[in-house]
């Protein structure tokens, strides 16, 4: 163990990791399902009928969430279609209707409270959404950049962690959109072909559901033009319908997954209050001073190679001149040694600046002050 752990953390350490291992039990008690695919596949008629389905099961089972009303989640007006159904069936139905991101995770939260299921209708304009309002307050007009996207799924990874642990069932729908990879054809050239699809969200959005679902309308009968829907089950961790393909599916279709699961229970996906922090040095520490005067040392180098780049250096007098220009610019002082005094913070403000100057674009965020950087 790393000499900077102190004596408190690595007890700490000790009674975290001896609790680690516990007798095997389902803690899966809760529906996790995604249903993906392009418009008019299904989606929502299957998960509606999933969602029906389900509860009367549960009814059935005496669970007494069961009379809880149904939470739709809904982004594009799906909700109003399925009422009917749920009113036939006898059961309560409640809707909000937003794509605001910052409602995603309250409205998980209420579900376990008050609802039996919650149905998120589409889990794409989620994501969307967040992406475009991140953009729009980072001032990102010409796209968001490598660090914006750590910060993003980071934020992200708050729903994802509440979808897989939350004490209520959720079905997730959400669009499709292809992947793609290039592959070197016959001539030697690079060509860019599809490889699969995916959920349009977050891109390990899809990973989260124990049951994943890719939904697809076809013609049956070419000359009738009679059009039916199949699921192919790409992921279910039962492995009691995994890979298997339903017409026009129902909620039977699914039963022997959801009977399977600790109905009644307690769900647990992960346990997300386990971390390492016990393992990363406190600030000021030996091993953190150390890690920022490497960093100051990177950053020194690639200002001075980023001028090099652009060839200028200080062997030529008009060289010197144009080296204490940009010094001056974007550091504040014409003098290198003094330079190699400033502190991480200022290096990196100042590197970017440059990078800016020279190149047109920034390099690792728009130029403001570090503190406003959200990583």
């Amino acid at each position: 163990m790393s000499d900077w752990l102190a004596a408190d953390t690595l007890l700490a350490y000790e009674e975290q990791r001896m609790a680690l291992f516990k007798p095997a039990q389902s803690t899966q008690a809760f529906l996790k399902a995604g249903f993906m695919g392009f418009a008019g596949s299904g989606k929502t008629y299957t998960a509606t009928d999933i969602s029906i389905g389900l509860v009367q099961y549960l009814k059935e089972r005496g669970i007494s969430y069961a009379d809880k009303p149904v939470y739709f989640l809904d982004t594009e007006t799906g909700s109003d279609y399925v009422i009917p159904r749920f009113n036939d069936a006898g059961i309560a139905l409640e809707t909000a209707k937003t794509r605001a991101f910052a409602d995603l995770i309250d409205a998980v939260e209420e579900a376990q409270k008050n609802a039996s299921v919650l149905l998120i209708d589409s889990i794409s304009h989620f994501w969307s959404e967040f992406t475009e309002a991140y953009a729009k307050k980072r001032n990102r007009n010409r796209g968001l950049e490598f660090q914006d996207w750590a910060w993003l799924k980071k934020e992200w990874r708050r729903f994802t962690d509440l979808y897989v642990n939350s004490n209520v069932h959720i079905l997730m729908c959400g669009r499709a959109g292809y992947e793609y990879d290039f592959f070197t054809n016959d001539n030697g050239k690079k060509e860019l072909e599809k490889t699969g699809v995916k959920m349009k969200a977050e891109t390990e959005t899809g990973y989260e559901p124990s049951i994943l679902v890719l939904m697809e309308r076809e013609f049956e009968n070419m000359e009738s033009k009679r059009q039916v829907r199949r699921a192919y089950i790409l992921k279910e961790r039962f492995n009691v319908i995994d890979g298997k393909t339903f017409t026009n599916p129902r909620f039977k279709d699914f039963l022997p997954h959801i009977q399977l699961l600790n109905l009644g229970g307690e769900q647990l996906g992960v346990d997300t209050r386990r971390n390492s922090e016990h393992m990363i040095p406190s600030p000021n520490s030996n091993s953190d001073w150390k890690y920022l005067q490497e960093q100051r040392e990177i950053y020194l180098e690639k200002i001075q190679n980023l001028m090099t780049e652009h060839g200028i250096s200080g062997r030529s007098q008009d060289g010197k001149e144009r080296v204490i220009s940009l010094l001056k610019s974007h550091f504040g002082t014409s003098a290198w040694r003094e330079v190699e005094t400033f502190d991480l913070d200022r290096l990196k403000a100042g590197f970017n600046k440059l990078h800016i100057e020279l190149n047109g674009a920034p390099y690792f965020m728009d130029e403001q002050p570090l503190e406003d950087v959200p990583l």
